[in-house]
């Protein structure tokens, strides 16, 4: 174990002489003569591991030098034991709320005064060593939440991956949306109607939850979800159990943890909800306005303008203008309008997430007409 160091701090040389005779075996001692010079030593390396200070002196005075200690970060929370002739209660009482841990009387014995130090340097490293512990605890603590949330979102990437590997032309649309998502989300937390809604953690909650919006479509037929050109009545009416299949798909899995997860409650909303319109005409359950949960409104608008400026087996990609004018279009029918203006306010960001998420095969070209 490392010698400790203590500063001895007194304007009168003989009692500097006293304590630095007493301590300087078992110790690492310093002496300062005043407050200005006690101050500078203290922090210099080795940082003081104890001061002694004396109350009384001229410039600065104990009160004011240990008021200085605690307002440096080197130093604040170095122990302070005052040494003086005043015997006041109130004298005692100030320096022990100014921080000063112990409060040694003169004249000194030194047998109390070995005794006062040994147990303060003790508790000083008993401190710094519990402090130590919690540091190294927090790290593992963050490393494990670290590892626990990148295998969380793997999976997560990897079940929304696994439904798109049914439908290959939609490349890489889970990454595009769940930007859409996250950038629309941290807008829309601005506005005082949405603001409550939307907070830092819920935004990320929100995003995280993105990619599942289309895991039900694991449920759809190949020859549904894959056919070249319009489905029928019969057959949309098929592919509509998408939005219902992915919302019980996370129901049982949640069912099987036997706790809810926070996240999913905003996958399920999305997933049932994100075909929902503003006026009430959408599926599955026909909701409108507010009753639409607002994860799958985000989401509602994300999706579309994705599906418009990519390629689909169905579609080619449509011009970045001309998807803005569908969009505008169905403000109050399809889409919340605050989040429409807000999409549209800033409509040249959500260009460009595109682009830097290109279909492979594609390369989102139709972005490239901008």
């Amino acid at each position: 174990m490392s010698q400790s160091t203590v500063l001895i701090v007194d304007d009168n040389p003989e009692n500097l002489t006293v304590l630095g005779e007493l301590l300087c075996g078992p110790y690492r001692v310093r002496a300062a003569n005043s407050g200005a010079r006690a101050l500078r030593l203290a922090a210099q390396p080795p940082v003081a591991d104890l001061v002694l200070l004396d109350i009384m002196m001229p410039e600065m005075n104990g009160y004011e030098v240990l008021q200085r200690l605690r307002q440096e970060p080197a130093t604040r929370d170095v122990p302070v034991i005052f040494i003086t002739a005043m015997d006041a209660v109130e004298d005692e009482q100030r320096g022990l709320t100014l921080g000063a841990v112990d409060y040694i009387t003169k004249p000194l014995h030194p047998a109390i005064v070995l005794a006062r130090v040994q147990t303060h340097l003790e508790l000083k490293r008993a401190r710094d060593l519990l402090r130590r512990d919690n540091a190294l605890l927090e790290a593992e603590i963050s490393r494990r939440m670290h590892e626990n949330q990148v295998v969380q979102d793997v999976t997560i990437r990897a079940l929304a991956r696994l439904a798109e590997t049914r439908d290959n032309d939609t490349g890489n649309h889970i990454l595009r949306t769940q930007e859409y998502v996250l950038a629309l989300a941290r807008r829309a937390a601005a506005l005082p109607r949405l603001a409550a809604q939307l907070g830092e953690h819920a935004i990320a909650l929100i995003a995280k939850s993105a990619p599942l919006h289309d895991i039900g479509k694991v449920g759809i037929p190949d020859h549904i979800l894959l056919k070249p050109g319009p489905l029928t009545a019969e057959e949309w009416a098929v592919m509509k159990t998408h939005a219902a299949l992915g919302a019980a798909a996370i129901d049982r899995a949640v069912d099987d943890l036997h706790e809810p997860v926070e996240f999913l409650a905003y996958a399920r909303q999305i997933a049932l909800h994100h075909h929902e319109r503003w006026d009430g005409s959408g599926y599955p359950e026909g909701l409108a306005g507010d009753a639409i949960p607002l994860a799958a409104r985000l989401m509602a608008l994300a999706d579309v303008f994705d599906a418009l400026i990519s390629r689909r087996v169905y579609k080619a990609p449509m011009p970045a203008e001309r998807v803005r004018d569908i969009l505008a279009a169905e403000r109050g029918r399809h889409f919340d309008p605050d989040l429409l203006d807000l999409f549209l306010a800033d409509y040249a960001h959500f260009c460009d997430i595109a682009c830097r998420y290109p279909d492979e095969s594609d390369a989102t070209d139709a972005l490239a007409t901008r």
